[in-house]
């Protein structure tokens, strides 16, 4: 654990204040579920919750029938990382944060196709040629994506992965209802 030198007091209501630079530095925003931990030592931890999470080794399954399937690198992100890979790459990959482009798809809750000039996944692994993500939506929250990096950059396939990562993405949404 890593000291911040920052002391906050608790006020009556029980409440502390995180400070902004903490949020920053680990992406939390308002409204965001934290987690509470508590140890034999009396310390009190706190973790940004994240849902996906909790479907780690199945993600992770799931990832690597993809990827099987379709020779595709894939990843299941939740809205800060990369939570699971198959592929090439697969450890360089798992808890990489997924940059602005990925957030953005999620919060727009659209399937979108990127180029490897335009995709910061796909510009990361040098050989992709296409990023496809797809939202996972849960009980109407975005929560996170699933990413198919592909090697091909032939059209014909754009339609058969954009339906191949939204069929994943709308399946571990489900699951995680």
């Amino acid at each position: 654990m890593k000291a911040t030198g920052m002391v906050r007091r608790l006020d009556d209501l029980g409440r502390i204040v995180i400070p902004k630079e903490i949020r920053r530095n680990l992406r939390i925003r308002e409204g965001d579920p934290i987690e509470i931990y508590t140890n034999a030592h009396g310390e009190v931890i706190l973790k940004k919750y994240s849902p996906i999470g909790d479907l780690g080794s199945f993600a992770s399954q799931y990832a690597e029938a993809l990827n099987q399937t379709t020779g595709h690198i894939v990843c299941i992100a939740d809205k800060d990382q990369i939570i699971a890979a198959a592929g090439e790459h697969k450890k360089e990959l798992i808890n990489r944060p997924i940059g602005q482009q990925v957030e953005d798809v999620i919060e727009e809750r659209n399937v979108m196709v990127l180029d490897e000039k335009q995709g910061e996944l796909a510009e990361y692994i040098r050989e992709t040629q296409k990023e496809v993500i797809a939202p996972i939506v849960c009980q109407g929250d975005a929560i996170g994506a699933v990413v198919i990096l592909a090697k091909s950059d032939r059209n014909e396939n754009v339609e058969i992965e954009k339906k191949l990562a939204s069929t994943a993405a709308s399946f571990l949404g489900k699951q995680m209802e």
